[in-house]
C-alpha cells in the first residue's frame, strides 16, 4: 500500500491547489462586491459539508470543509419571510436594491475571467511555447505537395500577415478559404520563396468554432516520421551487425539524423563505401511494451555494417532495403493484454505483410481493412515472424470511442500498436517583456477559450458532440497531476481552462447556480416585484436535483474513462 502513496499525494495536492484556488478566486468575488455593497457576509466556506478548520473575523467566518468540490458565501438575510429591524435591513442581502443583488451574483463568474486572465498573462510573461511554422513530411501526391510546398519549409507570412506559430498559420488558412493565399517561406536551405495557393473549404477540424466550415490546404503538416528502423531479419547485414527492430538511428557515418528523410536522402552517399558507422539511440520500443512515452531512457550504441555488394550504388529506400531495413510502421510494437489480438497469439516484432489477402504497405490500409470487416468475420493476417510466414486469424472486438470531434463512434479493434514514431516538432517560445501586451494577450486568449466553451456547450445541447466528454473529479484530477508534472505554465494553463469552464457553466440559466439567480433577479427587475417562494422553491428544487445529476453523471464518465481505456 505504502508504494501508492507517492502516486496518490502526485494527484491530490496539485488538485487541491488547482481547485482549491479557484474555488477561492470564484467565492472572493462574491464577498468583495456583497462588502461593498454593505451585505453582512456570515460563512465564507472553501467546501461543503463538516467544518475541518475555522476562525472568526468580524461577522464573518471564514472556514474550511471536508468536501472540496466548490465553496460558498452565506450572507445574511437570506430568508425572504423573516421579520429584520431597521438596522439588520441595512446588512440583509435581499433587502439590497435588484441591482447590487445582480452586481454581486455576477461578481464570482466574472471574477473566474478575470483569474484566467490573469494566468494567461503570466504564461505570456514566461514564455508561450507553440509549434513553429515549419512543414513536415508530404504526401507527395497532397494538394499541398502540389502546390508546391516542401518538407522543412519554414512559413513566415501569409499575404500581409506575418506568422510565427503553427497555429497562426491554421488560423490564417481557415480565415480564407476559397482564396488565393500568397505564401512567404524560406526552404531547408534558407532560400526565400513565395506560393500562390488557393485554400480549399471543406469541414472544420475545429469542432469548438462557430464556423462548420473552414479553409484549408490539405497534406500540410508539422510533423515529420523519425529515424526509428526495423530489421528484416537477423541474418541481414543490419541483423549481423546488432542493430534491432525500435532503434532510432542518430547518425550515418559523422551526419547528424533526426528524421526519415534525412535518411533516405543521404543513405546513397555511404554505399560506395565497404562498410557505414550507425549511431543509435535505443529504449522506444521498450517503453512502447509499457505503455508509457513519458520518460524514455535512451541508451546510445554505435555498429559497424558491412555493406553487401547487392547495395553498392543502391540510394534512398532501396539502399536502406539491401542492409536488411524495413519501414517499421508494418511491425508490431506493442500487443494490448486482453485484446483479440493478444489471445490470438499476435506478438511484438510481427510484420504484416496482407490482411484479408490484400498486400499492405501503410498502418493507414491495415486499419481501412480492419474497420471493413465490421467485427462480424475474423480479419486474416499474413505476417512474417522471425522471417517466416505466418497466417493469423483475429475477430475484433467492437468498441466505442471519441473521434477528433467529440462524437462517438463505433470502431473494430484488433488490440495492437504499430511501431510508428515522429519526431518532436520544432518549439517556439513567444515571451511577451511588456506587462501592459501581456494583459493584452490575456484577455485575447481568455476570449478565445469563452467562445470555445460556449460552442462546446452548444454542441453538447445540439447532439453533435458526446454527453461522455463531460468530465468531473477524477478528469480535474488527471488533467491537474498531468499539467503539474509538466511545469509551472503548463498547470497555469490548466488552470486558466478549468476558470473559464467555470465561468461560463455559472452563468448558465439553472437555479442554484449563479445564472439562475441572475434570471430570478432579472424578471424581477423587470416585473418591478420578486418571484413567489412557492416558485422560487420549486425552481431550487428542480435546479438541486439538475447539479446532483450532473455531477453523477460526470463521475460516471470518468470511471468508465478509468476501466474502460
Amino acid at each position: 500500500m505504502m508504494k501508492h502513496m507517492p502516486d496518490l499525494f502526485s494527484v491530490i495536492v496539485p488538485t487541491i491547489i488547482l481547485l482549491g484556488l479557484l474555488i477561492f478566486v470564484h467565492e472572493l468575488g462574491h464577498f468583495l462586491v456583497a462588502k461593498y455593497y454593505k451585505v453582512r457576509v456570515e460563512v465564507f466556506s472553501l467546501g461543503f459539508g463538516k467544518k475541518l478548520f475555522s476562525f472568526r473575523r468580524g461577522d464573518t467566518e471564514y472556514c474550511i470543509s471536508a468536501i472540496p468540490l466548490g465553496g460558498y458565501v452565506k450572507m445574511f438575510g437570506d430568508d425572504p419571510s423573516a421579520e429584520l429591524s431597521d438596522e439588520d435591513r441595512a446588512g440583509s442581502f435581499l433587502h439590497k436594491p435588484v441591482g447590487q443583488r445582480i452586481a454581486i451574483v455576477l461578481a464570482g463568474p466574472l471574477m473566474n475571467l478575470f483569474f484566467a486572465v490573469v494566468l494567461y498573462a503570466a504564461i505570456a510573461l514566461m514564455g508561450e511555447k507553440s509549434l513553429m511554422p515549419v512543414v513536415g513530411d508530404l504526401d507527395p501526391k497532397s494538394p499541398a505537395a502540389a502546390a508546391g510546398f516542401m518538407p522543412g519549409d519554414t512559413i513566415t507570412g501569409i499575404d500581409t500577415t506575418q506568422i510565427q506559430t503553427w497555429s497562426e498559420l491554421e488560423r490564417s488558412i481557415a480565415d480564407r478559404g476559397g482564396k488565393t493565399l500568397r505564401f512567404e517561406l524560406l526552404r531547408e536551405n534558407g532560400t526565400p520563396e513565395t506560393l500562390e495557393v488557393v485554400a480549399s473549404v471543406g469541414p472544420n477540424p475545429n469542432p469548438l468554432a462557430w464556423n462548420r466550415e473552414a479553409g484549408q490546404i490539405e497534406g500540410l503538416t508539422p510533423y515529420s516520421t523519425s529515424s526509428v528502423i526495423a530489421v528484416r531479419s537477423a541474418e541481414s547485414a543490419a541483423g549481423r551487425a546488432g542493430l534491432r527492430t525500435g532503434d532510432q538511428i542518430v547518425k550515418l557515418n559523422s551526419t547528424p539524423i533526426h528524421r526519415k528523410r534525412e535518411m533516405l536522402s543521404v543513405i546513397g552517399s555511404f554505399m560506395s563505401s565497404d562498410r557505414v558507422e550507425i549511431e543509435v539511440k535505443r529504449g522506444l520500443l521498450e517503453a512502447l511494451e509499457e505503455g508509457s512515452l513519458d520518460d524514455i531512457k535512451y541508451q546510445t550504441s554505435k555498429f559497424t555494417v558491412e555493406i553487401p555488394a547487392s547495395a553498392r550504388g543502391q540510394s534512398g529506400l532501396e539502399a536502406l532495403q539491401a542492409l536488411g531495413l524495413d519501414s517499421p510502421e508494418m511491425y508490431v510494437a506493442r500487443v494490448v493484454k486482453d485484446t483479440p489480438a493478444a489471445k490470438a497469439g499476435l506478438q511484438r516484432g510481427d510484420k504484416i505483410v496482407t490482411v484479408n489477402g490484400e498486400s499492405v504497405a501503410s498502418f493507414a490500409e491495415v486499419q481501412k481493412l480492419i474497420q471493413a470487416s465490421k467485427g462480424e468475420t475474423p480479419v486474416a493476417f499474413g505476417l512474417l515472424r522471425n522471417g517466416r510466414s505466418t497466417p493469423l486469424e483475429i475477430k475484433p472486438d467492437v468498441k466505442k470511442r471519441m473521434n477528433s470531434r467529440g462524437q462517438e463512434e463505433v470502431r473494430f479493434e484488433i488490440g495492437f500498436m504499430p511501431l510508428i514514431d515522429y519526431e518532436e516538432p520544432k518549439v517556439f517560445e513567444k515571451r511577451t517583456g511588456n506587462p501592459v501586451a501581456a494583459l493584452e494577450r490575456g484577455i485575447e486568449r481568455s476570449w478565445e477559450m469563452s467562445n470555445a466553451v460556449v460552442v462546446g456547450f452548444v454542441r453538447l445541447f445540439q447532439g453533435e458532440v458526446s454527453s461522455k466528454n463531460i468530465g468531473g473529479i477524477l478528469s480535474i484530477g488527471a488533467m491537474a497531476k498531468r499539467s503539474w508534472s509538466s511545469g509551472i505554465d503548463q498547470f497555469f494553463l490548466a488552470m486558466a481552462v478549468i476558470s473559464i469552464n467555470l465561468f461560463v457553466l455559472n452563468l448558465l440559466p439553472v437555479p442554484v447556480l449563479d445564472g439562475g439567480h441572475l434570471i430570478f433577479y432579472s424578471l424581477e427587475a423587470i416585473r418591478g416585484a420578486p418571484l413567489s417562494m412557492k416558485k422560487l422553491e420549486l425552481a431550487q428544487k428542480v435546479g438541486a436535483a439538475l447539479l446532483v445529476g450532473l455531477m453523477v453523471f460526470a463521475l460516471y464518465n470518468d470511471i468508465t474513462r478509468l476501466i474502460f481505456r
